[in-house]
């Protein structure tokens, strides 16, 4: 089967495989507080000399740019600013009654909504209010995501003397009538700025996210995108796949389904665009991610180093994850908790020192299993089943066998080349609350 019928047959609605089980199979009825909070004491006091990753959600954003499928709030009032760092920092002081002792911080990735929202004065006080209660590891990454319109020489130059060493821009497309559809716009010179402003002041890794199936999205416009993108040399790049999603992100209303490429035009999008990567001279990471020879994210998937967590691809490992902020997902290795989703409540749970959960899952010991062969999965491409792979499993995993997507052989699960582009739709046949469930609509974007 030729590589454009391998992506007509395993384009299906598929989790993105963050966590196991994905959010929408948590079993929330048996979740509650004092589980949650004995697991982060627990994996902490187990694991402290490994360190810990912390995510921080920054919501606010100026406009709305229609395609995103993020957890926003938006406003021009910059005065949110203020109360909502005092929040977090309040349920950072939480969590660290909680661990009861600094903790040794391994990563830190400030996501939203535009971080760069926040003044650099005001992300200091935030960065500075978490940094204080913290040992930094020697080889911490500290990451930000940035907008290329509202990214200033002040917010580089102050974070990156906070410690981060690590920025993400999202620019999507540089065609212009793609930019008015999806109300994102940043021209390429803006773009080349930054990033060579953010290279001059020391900043070692640079990333670029782009997506293909927009709106109005052709092959000429994304072409162009792509010479100069490559031209402005990032060191890596997340070539993502839109999400077509009207009833989750009514913002995606200021267009149709008409509006955007069929499934021919897109698989010839995403083909564009990978070619044009690797011929360039990034490497495959996997799950849309490519990387420069020389990016830590590369090297970690040649030495088997690559983690999979909430955030996505990291070189880094750390068992314990605590995420701070509206929506944010936390994971304790033996359960997950993510916070509720709207900035008011948020607030008012803060201020009464309460814990803003919405909801959790306690993971069985099938998960744990589950969950770290779909992690190997992502990030080396190969699990050993050390029981029977339940029966099941197997039945689903005989299609992708005879499609050379994968090799079965004494229990050792392999990702064939030809199967790289199809993580997903392979962990996919490993995923038992996916198969008890059988979801009757949507509930996950699609693969390609």
């Amino acid at each position: 089967m030729d590589t454009l019928a391998l992506l007509k047959k395993y384009n299906v609605a598929a989790p993105r495989y963050t966590s196991y089980p994905t959010v929408p199979f948590w079993e929330t009825d048996k979740f509650n507080q004092e589980q949650w909070l004995i697991s982060v004491k627990n994996t902490f006091e187990d694991y402290k000399s490994e360190g810990i990753s912390l995510y921080i959600h920054l919501p606010f954003c100026e406009n709305l740019c229609t395609y995103c499928g993020c957890n926003t709030r938006i406003t021009k009032n910059h005065g949110v600013e203020q109360p909502y760092i005092n929040a977090l920092l309040k349920e950072w002081d939480m969590y660290l009654n909680v661990l009861g002792t600094k903790p040794k911080l391994k990563e830190l990735h400030l996501g939203g909504g535009t971080p760069t929202f926040f003044s650099a004065a005001n992300l200091q006080k935030l960065i500075n209010g978490i940094l204080e209660q913290c040992e930094i590891a020697p080889d911490a990454e500290f990451s930000f995501e940035a907008h290329p319109d509202n990214t200033t020489k002040e917010h580089l130059v102050t974070l990156h003397q906070l410690g981060f060493n690590r920025l993400s821009f999202g620019i999507q497309d540089f065609d212009p009538k793609v930019q008015l559809m999806i109300n994102r716009f940043q021209t390429p010179q803006q773009v080349e700025n930054i990033t060579a402003l953010a290279r001059n002041i020391g900043y070692t890794s640079v990333n670029f996210d782009l997506i293909y199936g927009l709106p109005f999205q052709t092959v000429d416009g994304l072409t162009e995108t792509l010479k100069k993108v490559i031209k402005m040399n990032p060191d890596r790049i997340a070539f993502y796949s839109y999400a077509h999603v009207p009833w989750l992100k009514p913002g995606q209303r200021r267009y149709t389904e008409k509006d955007l490429p069929d499934s021919e035009s897109k698989f010839d999008l995403c083909n564009l665009g990978k070619n044009a990567l690797i011929e360039a001279g990034y490497e495959d990471i996997g799950m849309d991610h490519f990387a420069r020879r020389h990016d830590s994210l590369f090297t970690a998937a040649q030495k088997n180093e690559l983690h999979r967590n909430f955030m996505g691809y990291t070189h880094q490992h750390t068992q314990l994850l605590i995420g701070l902020g509206v929506s944010s997902i936390s994971d304790s290795y033996t359960a997950f908790a993510q916070n509720i989703k709207t900035v008011e409540s948020y607030l008012k749970y803060i201020e009464k020192g309460n814990f803003p959960l919405e909801k959790g899952h306690i993971l069985s010991r099938k998960d744990l299993k589950i969950r770290q062969h779909i992690r190997n999965i992502m990030c080396d491409g190969k699990s050993l089943f050390h029981d029977q792979i339940p029966k099941l499993a197997h039945h689903k995993l005989v299609p992708l066998i005879e499609d050379g997507l994968i090799s079965l052989k004494e229990n050792l699960l392999n990702v064939n080349p030809k199967g790289k582009p199809f993580l997903r739709n392979i962990c996919m046949a490993l995923d038992e609350r996916l198969w008890a469930k059988e979801p009757k609509s949507q509930m996950f974007s699609y693969s390609i």
